[in-house]
Formats: C-alpha cells, sequence, structure tokens
C-alpha cells in the first residue's frame, strides 16, 4: 500500500515587540509618575519640617507661658511691697528697664518685671520662707554673651527675716527691689555671666528659660476695662507718677497682666546668627528691634476705641509679614525670608485677682 507523502510546511512564525514610539511614551509615562511622586516626597518633607518648627515654638511658648501662669498666680499682692514693673517713673535700670542694646524706629526693645512671689526659688543656706524674688529679661548684653536674645528667668529664694546678715529677706518699702538686689533689675552689657566685674547677675541666678523667645513685651488689663501701659487708671488717679506717689497703690487697679512673646526655632535661629556674622546682614536684634512696643489701647467696653487687646499681636505679625516680603528689617540689612515666616507670635492674659485695698 502507498502512501502520500505529506509535506509539512515550517508554519510562518511572527514575533512582534514595541515600537520606537511606543518606547518613548512608556519611558515618558513613567518618567511622570517617578516626577510627581518625588514632588509629593518633597512636599511632604517640607511640611512635615514646617511642622516640626512650629511644634517647637509652640513647645517653648508653652512652658514660657505656663511657668508665668505660676508666677503671676502666686504673685505677693500688696501695697507695702514694691514691684518692679513698667511705669512712666521709677522703671529706670540699665537700659530702661528694656534691653540693652540699639534699637530701632525709637523703640526701647524687650520689657523687664521683677516681683515678689509664693513660689520655690534658689535658696541660700539657711531657713527658708515660702517667697522667691521672681524677675524675667530678654538678654541683650552681647552678642557673645551664650544668653544672648533669649529669655531668662530669675528665681531667688528669700529667708525669714532675722536669719542671716547677708542674704537680704523679703522686704517692704520704702525698701525697692532694685536697691536691694539691683542685678535683679539690670540689663546692662556686663549681664550674664559670674565674672568679677558682673554688676548684673554676680552669682548666675538668671537662667535661660525661652531659648527661642527673643522678644516680650507686657501690658497692664485694669478694671476699667483698658489696656494699658500704666499700671493704673490715670482717669480716677491724675495725680499718681509712680506706684508709691503720692500713695502707695500696688497693683490695686489691674486686673490681669498680657503678656506678648515672639518666638523662633532653634534651626532658624542658627541660620539668622550665621547671616548676622555679615555686618551688612541683619540680626535678630534687629528685627526684634522692629516689633512696636505697647501703646495704650481702649478695651472693647470704652466706646470710640481705635485699638484693642491683641492689637499688639497683629502689629508684629504685620511686620514679620512685611520682613518676609521685603527680606530685610527697617536697618535694611538682609533677613532670610523663610526665617522670618517661621517666627511665630504668642500672647496671653494672666488674672491677678488683685483686692481693691489690702
Amino acid at each position: 500500500m502507498n502512501r502520500k507523502p505529506i509535506a509539512i510546511g515550517n508554519a510562518k512564525r511572527t514575533r512582534e515587540a514595541f515600537t520606537l514610539a511606543e518606547l518613548l511614551v512608556s519611558i515618558l509615562i513613567i518618567g511622570l509618575i517617578v516626577f510627581v511622586a518625588a514632588q509629593l516626597m518633597s512636599n511632604a518633607s517640607a511640611i512635615s519640617r514646617t511642622g516640626q518648627k512650629h511644634v517647637s515654638t509652640d513647645t517653648q511658648a508653652r512652658v514660657v507661658l505656663d511657668r508665668m501662669a505660676l508666677d503671676f498666680a502666686q504673685m505677693l499682692k500688696r501695697i507695702d511691697v514694691d514691684y518692679y514693673v513698667k511705669q512712666p517713673n521709677g522703671y529706670t535700670g540699665h537700659g530702661n528697664g528694656h534691653g540693652w542694646g540699639h534699637h530701632l524706629n525709637g523703640q526701647l526693645g524687650s520689657d523687664q518685671i521683677a516681683f515678689f512671689t509664693q513660689v520655690p526659688g534658689y535658696y541660700p543656706s539657711g531657713a527658708q520662707s515660702p517667697y522667691s524674688l521672681v524677675a524675667y529679661r530678654v538678654n541683650q548684653s552681647s552678642s557673645t554673651n551664650r544668653a544672648w536674645m533669649k529669655l531668662e528667668r530669675l528665681s531667688r529664694g528669700l529667708l525669714w527675716n532675722g536669719v542671716s546678715n547677708t542674704n537680704t529677706p523679703l522686704v517692704f518699702l520704702p525698701l525697692t527691689i532694685g536697691s536691694q538686689w539691683p542685678w535683679a533689675v539690670n540689663n546692662n552689657t556686663t549681664c550674664g555671666g559670674n565674672s568679677g566685674n558682673n554688676s548684673c547677675d554676680p552669682d548666675g541666678f538668671y537662667e535661660v528659660i525661652g531659648p527661642g523667645v527673643f522678644r516680650f513685651e507686657y501690658y497692664y488689663v485694669l478694671k476699667n476695662g483698658r489696656a494699658s501701659d500704666v499700671p493704673w487708671d490715670r482717669d480716677a488717679r491724675p495725680n499718681q507718677t509712680t506706684l508709691t506717689n503720692p500713695q502707695s497703690i500696688g497693683l490695686t487697679d489691674v486686673e490681669a497682666i498680657g503678656v506678648v512673646i515672639a518666638v523662633i526655632n532653634s534651626t532658624d535661629r542658627a541660620i539668622i546668627d550665621a547671616n548676622a556674622a555679615n555686618l551688612a546682614n541683619a540680626s535678630l536684634l534687629d528685627l526684634a528691634s522692629d516689633l512696636a512696643d505697647f501703646a495704650g489701647a481702649h478695651g472693647r467696653g470704652v466706646g470710640n476705641q481705635t485699638r484693642y487687646i491683641g492689637q499688639i499681636e497683629n502689629d508684629w505679625e504685620n511686620t514679620l509679614e512685611t520682613v518676609t516680603q521685603t527680606g530685610q528689617t527697617s536697618s535694611g540689612g538682609y533677613f532670610p525670608p523663610a526665617v522670618a515666616s517661621n517666627i511665630r507670635i504668642y500672647g496671653r492674659t494672666f488674672d491677678l485677682k488683685t483686692l481693691s485695698t489690702f
């Protein structure tokens, strides 16, 4: 039986691949995806860094303001003790009670305050009383000082009267804080160390409490509803020139003390310190000098008011916005806009609960 041979032909196999155009489109799409992912990561990182800086300043402000809340809440409120607070007269420590240094636009810089309060302090040896002398200042002595442009707090524990001949106890008028503890109210070029010629803080009682706080301002909320830079009602007491003249009134007219601080984070602080090494650039002191001092304002309960409680915070925010946009302070020196945009302003009002009479 003859079989017919079957011819088996080789089937033609076709091989398909991406064309050059398809490869280019694929590469373009992958590149776009990688670019978008990189941008998202970069933006997330920037937001995270900004958030961390804000957390840092928020934490510092909370620590400082909470500490002040304790000190003010326990303040000794009497008409026969001295208060070193800003007022038209009797507020004349080195630098006129403000931070020492050059100041622009007639500003006097950060405020100082010193008072007796019932909180623990650093005591000398002897029978300890429950009272301490507490003071706050921004150190503006010298840019080489480790505490320069940082908020400091003094807490000097006081002994009972008659315990020591060398350590001054709590004193009553006419003795003043400035006459007994001159270093508590000074802020001059010798501040901040323990050298023999240091007339400001010979025993180093001041310590840094707010390393990022470079501007400190306070004002009074009077019982008549007004916010003022004078600690008494000038309408009711037109002849009063100090807290003790013509009569001793203490803080009788003061309902609360409002505090405003400006805070910079440690990273930006390092940047601005390096920036200020070039004398043509602005320093942190230049910026602090541009932040206006408090001016008397009407409270919301007084008609025809032109300023409000909280106005100083708004003024400072506007100044920082201007520096952020222009990149310079009023002195003309360069100030990094990114640093200015990260500076934050905080304010809090502390009720003194003062009595009308002692």
